[in-house]
């Protein structure tokens, strides 16, 4: 048994949302986007075991995302955030969704979005294309869209 290729998922086959105080923006111009979880464990010792156990007790949803350098719409956020103090938080949705495999669709919300850093302004005389890099934090994470298993070739 294997994985046949045509399972895999193109990087291409995509779409990102982003959901900001009600208005739904497609997020055409992101290049590469990553949300990743990461468990906070607290070392354990106890008596009787010479290793340190682990214990998780919570978790952090930190990303990155590289766009290209075509909307002003997160330096305009950050603007907000400068001028008044007043933050936002949004939701980020991307499906992957490649009509050539079998195995369908996955959507992640990433909710509680907060941006990082933003570059406010930008020129490179050595780029053809200018983009960008801004990381972010979430607050939460549904996933209203699983995969299913694929078919395997023998």
């Amino acid at each position: 048994m294997f994985l046949s290729a045509g399972d895999t998922i193109s990087g291409q086959e995509g779409r990102a949302y982003a959901t900001i105080k009600g208005k739904v923006e497609e997020m055409f111009y992101v290049k590469t986007l990553e949300g990743v979880v990461e468990k906070n464990k607290t070392d354990v010792k106890t008596l009787g075991k010479r290793g340190t156990q682990h214990k998780a007790n919570g978790w952090t949803g930190t990303g990155d995302m590289t766009i290209y350098y075509v909307t002003s719409l997160f330096r305009q956020l950050m603007l907000d955030y400068i001028k008044t103090g007043k933050d936002t938080y949004f939701d980020i949705t991307i499906v992957n969704e490649d009509e050539g495999s079998s195995i369908g669709k996955q959507t992640v919300i990433l909710r509680g979005v907060n941006l990082d850093s933003v570059i406010m302004a930008k020129v490179d005389t050595e780029s053809e294309v200018l983009e960008e890099e801004t990381s972010f934090t979430f607050e939460d994470v549904d996933m209203p869209d699983q995969f299913v298993a694929p078919t395997l070739g023998q």
